[in-house]
């Protein structure tokens, strides 16, 4: 941790004089490799959404979530509708380039500019994007526009410290872990103890790398098997 002493001798953190803060994200379409995310929009993306999140027959993709899972349309549109409106979350579609189709949203959450922290949250992700190669690029194309356009200093990621996929997700995509804050909120009616991830600016162009390594056509063989997983390529940026 950097700290230089100040005319009392006490150690404080390092000068930002020149700090003038990051951008608020707006609604813009984000172009990915493998996906493209949208703005979420009710008339252009509920059906497609809807028809994705479908195919999790047994809801599991909504236990760490505070709603869901929807049994019809009407109410997931509902919610759709309020999330669409808001700012903060700023929700996206994530549109599947070769179907076309949104199969999942995500959304920045936590914005402050003022301080340039940022964080991505709600990822929720249908069957049909889990596991793929646009999975991963949305979840680039995201931090991307954080760090190198809209000027943050840290990306967060909080999950309930009983949601293993997104701790192991959270691993996977370059996060560090920095705790536990026990008993952070309530939803669903039950606790959360909420764990504690981030990425900052001074991380970026190395993981950056990574990523681009990882999405490369170069790094899949021709039954679109990772020749490199993204595991190894941070363990390599660690040594």
């Amino acid at each position: 941790m950097s700290a230089r002493l100040n005319h009392l001798g006490q150690p404080v953190g390092i000068g930002l004089e020149g700090w003038e803060g990051a951008k608020r994200p707006e609604r813009a379409v984000l172009d990915g490799k493998y996906c493209r995310l949208e703005p979420l929009d009710v008339a252009r993306h509920s059906a497609e959404l809807f028809s994705a999140f479908q195919e999790d027959r047994s809801g599991r993709i909504w236990t760490y979530l505070p709603v869901g899972p929807f049994k019809n349309r009407d109410d997931f549109e509902h919610w759709l509708a309020k999330a669409s409106a808001s700012d903060d979350p700023l929700f996206f579609a994530i549109v599947d380039r070769d179907s076309g189709a949104a199969a999942g949203i995500a959304s920045y959450l936590r914005i402050e500019p003022a301080v340039g922290t940022i964080e991505v949250g709600f990822i929720t992700y249908s069957p049909r994007l889990q596991k793929t190669r646009a999975a991963t690029d949305a979840m680039f194309q995201l931090m991307a526009h954080a760090f190198d356009e809209l000027g943050y200093r840290r990306y967060e990621w909080k999950c309930d410290v009983l949601n293993a996929a997104s701790r192991k997700a959270a691993d996977r995509l370059g996060f560090s872990y920095e705790g536990l804050f026990r008993q952070a909120t309530i939803y669903k009616s039950r606790n959360r103890d909420t764990a504690w991830y981030s990425v900052i600016d001074s991380e970026w162009p190395s993981l950056r790398s990574a990523y681009e390594v990882w999405l490369s056509d170069d790094n899949f063989d021709e039954s679109g098997r990772q020749r490199r997983s993204m595991t190894s390529l941070l363990e390599a940026l660690r040594h």
